[in-house]
């Protein structure tokens, strides 16, 4: 008997795994992998997302700025009344900020800013020459397998017809010459 003293039983939920199989044909398979494909792993930073994400922060700080100095303007002109909390949080903003009127942080920020540019500036012509040769070597290959370089394709059945002629011709000198070196010999 349960509590109570009525008489009833537990009630037990299972779950019980039930074997399925999903098919699809090819096209749809391709279908999902291409959609599977252009899903965005969010661990994975690219410039444009660091780019993004920075052009987001530096447009809340200055709407963060623009409303600080509003507030102190409304307050100057007495409009509003002046909170001590907010003007202390003000204070220790304004503290943290670094004094960029410090020549040597002036000239490390530049130097930091030069080297930095220095190197996207040597990838972007390091990537350039490397397309470059590529095309030069696909040109020469493309060449050696069409023509001659100046628009004039050769004709492999003419080429290789000169060739024959040639080894035929080739061919008849040995003959000759060695039927020539026999009657010298012989005399």
């Amino acid at each position: 008997e349960g509590p109570g003293g009525k008489g009833s039983t537990a009630v037990r939920k299972t779950f019980a795994h039930v074997p399925s199989l999903i098919g699809a044909m090819e096209a749809e398979e391709v279908g999902v992998e291409h959609l599977l494909r252009d899903i965005n792993d969010p661990t994975v930073s690219t410039v444009a997302n660091l780019v993004k994400a920075k052009l987001s922060g530096l447009s809340t700080l200055t709407e963060k700025l623009v409303e600080m100095k509003d507030y102190l303007t409304a307050v100057s002109e007495g409009r509003m009344k002046a909170n001590s909390d907010i003007i202390a949080n003000m204070q220790a903003i304004v503290n943290l900020l670094p004094n960029l009127n410090v020549e040597e942080l002036v000239r490390s920020m530049l130097v930091k800013n030069n080297d930095m540019h220095m190197v996207i500036y040597l990838s972007a012509l390091i990537r350039c020459v490397i397309a470059l040769h590529d095309l030069v070597l696909n040109k020469i290959a493309y060449n050696d397998e069409e023509g001659d370089g100046f628009g004039e394709v050769k004709d492999k059945k003419k080429d290789s017809g000169e060739e024959k002629k040639e080894e035929e011709s080739g061919n008849d000198k040995k003959k000759n010459g060695k039927g020539a070196d026999a009657k010298n010999k012989s005399t």
